[in-house]
């Protein structure tokens, strides 16, 4: 496999997309006007899984989605600080701060979906309403790690298994319902988004274990909207779990997505469309600094 390296990357994307944050740059993707909404995609995924949704979310938001450390086109860091929940949610407030953003509304899917939860726990004064999209628990960014991804065995596991466009299409086939639908184009677009430089210090940081204890969340405390959206024929987090942690939500609402996988804002955008946009409608006004 090719890495393509990151200067390419700067060359072929427009540069009002990336924005400086401690010093590495992040992709973001921004459209509309209205209220900030941020989307954070899942483990694996990038502002590209976004495509379906983000044109309509734009016409009564303004939509700020962003590529997390290690994902995407934004710049992968050496230092695995950076891959940590708490690394994460520094990449986040530091693109709101960018963007004199002070609060804004989040829908994160999967992975952002933890991250989603660990920024309304430990920044509550930033998050005004959240839509959890087959969302991971707080603590996965944590549960996934393990001693296995250490060297040498991260980097053999790295140069047979992950980076390679068969495990990409299994991935997502696992994801989605309708396996139809998991195209070669899907399954290309997927793989361009993964195999940059840097992504073996991506893998060791987001899967090698963090020394000391990790603090955990309090779902009960969290005492903001939210809309927590599953479909019904997930087979990476079911949708048993789903209700569960919702009803650990003091303000949430729960929808079922039938005949849809893992991957509802993808598969079946328009009744995703369809159910959030009623939530982000309610009057809950955010603001901007």
């Amino acid at each position: 496999m090719t890495l393509r390296p990151f200067e390419e990357i700067r060359r072929q994307v427009p540069q009002d997309r990336f924005v400086p944050v401690d010093g590495h740059l992040v992709h973001v993707e921004q459209a509309g006007q209205g209220e900030p909404l941020v989307l954070l995609h899942g483990f694996g995924a990038s502002t590209y899984g976004w495509r379906e949704v983000m044109p309509r979310l734009a016409r009564s938001h303004r939509v700020i989605a962003v590529d997390l450390y290690g994902f995407g086109y934004t710049e992968r860091p050496r230092d695995r600080k950076y891959y940590t929940r708490e690394g994460q949610a520094s990449l986040i407030l530091g693109v709101l701060d960018a963007l004199g953003i002070q609060k804004a509304h989040f829908m994160g899917s999967s992975y952002g979906g933890a991250l989603t939860l660990w920024m309304a726990s430990r920044h509550p004064e930033r998050v005004c309403s959240m839509v959890l999209v087959d969302s991971a628990a707080p603590t996965y960014p944590d549960d996934r790690r393990s001693l296995a991804a250490l060297p040498p065995f991260g980097g053999l596991f790295l140069r047979l298994v992950a980076l390679r466009p068969g495990m990409v299409r299994k991935a997502l086939q696992a994801a989605y319902y309708d396996d139809s639908l998991v195209t070669p184009e899907l399954v290309q677009a997927y793989y361009d988004r993964v195999r940059v430089e840097g992504v073996k210090n991506a893998y060791y940081g987001l899967t090698a274990p963090v020394p000391g204890p990790r603090p955990r969340i309090d779902l009960e405390a969290i005492d903001i909207p939210a809309l927590v959206v599953w479909g019904e024929e997930d087979q990476l987090i079911s949708v048993d779990l789903g209700r569960r942690v919702s009803s650990r939500l003091p303000r949430s609402e729960f929808v079922v997505m039938e005949k849809t996988g893992h991957l509802p804002m993808e598969e079946r955008p328009e009744e995703f469309l369809r159910i959030v946009e009623p939530f982000l409608a309610q009057e809950r006004p955010c603001g901007s600094r």
